[in-house]
Order: structure tokens, then sequence, then C-alpha cells
């Protein structure tokens, strides 16, 4: 069983503060900013950053679609991160200055893969997938925040 990591970065015309607090506020903001593929998204707890439970499912491809089941935590400043109580998944959302008010912000999950020849699909194709995803998911937080 070997490790999948999928990033995907992108720079967003807004403050760092001002991207952090959209991205971290998941009973208003992040929820506008998904794609198509995620549903059933429902805040269980909190609401906004740290101490934040949050529900959706995510489907990757046509045939596979993870129910996540998500406690959030800020271990640092701009930074967010998702432990998925229903896999080994956890994504970690960084938000850093780029430059004259703008934002790079940065998504990287990682979970623990198949085995086997399996495993060896996940891994090649997995982040691929994962990244047009989230590339969806940072287009809309660029919406949200770009105003």
């Amino acid at each position: 069983m070997a490790q999948v990591e999928a990033t995907t970065e992108r720079v967003v015309a807004a403050k760092p503060d001002d991207v952090f607090d959209a991205l971290a506020d998941y009973s208003g903001t992040r929820a506008k900013m998904l794609p198509e593929h995620f549903s059933e998204y429902e805040v269980r707890e909190g609401g906004d950053g740290e101490g934040t439970v949050v529900h959706w499912k995510l489907q990757a491809t046509s045939k596979r679609v993870r129910d996540c089941l998500l406690d959030v935590t800020e271990p640092t400043e701009g930074e967010l991160v998702e432990k998925d109580r229903n896999s080994s998944m956890v994504t970690t959302w960084r938000v850093t200055p780029a430059g004259d008010g703008q934002s790079r912000v940065v998504i990287t999950s990682v979970w623990n893969g198949a085995g086997g020849i399996g495993g060896f699909f996940e891994k090649t194709f997995a982040p691929k997938g994962l990244g047009r995803i989230y590339d969806a998911v940072l287009e809309g937080l660029a919406t949200e925040v770009e105003k």
C-alpha cells in the first residue's frame, strides 16, 4: 500500500486573510465554490474553521464516490487541515501571500492507496483526476473572493 498525493495550486487576486476566511467559512462560502463533483454537503458541527465537522460525497469518477466526514483543524496560520474519518485521506489548504494583494492557495491531499496493480493505477491516475477537481474548486474560490 503506497501513499498517494495530489497537489494543485492557484494564485488568486485577493488578500491572504480574505482568501483564508472564505476557505474556513464552511457554512457559507465553501459550499458555493464546490463543483458538481461534490454532493450531500452538510456542516455537522461548527462551520468556521477549527472544530468544524463537515460531510460531503466526492464523485471522483463515474464509478468512484467517496463518502467524506471531515474534522477541520488550523495547525498553523494560513493552514486548514481536513482529516476524513472514513478513510486515510488528509487534505491541507495553505494560503500564503503572492505579491500585491494576491494569494497563493495550495491544496494537497494524501491517502493510503491500494496495493498491487490497482494501487499502481490509483497512484498514476488519481492525482490527475483529483487535480482537475481541485482546479474547479479553486476556480470557484476565485469567483467568490475576486469580487
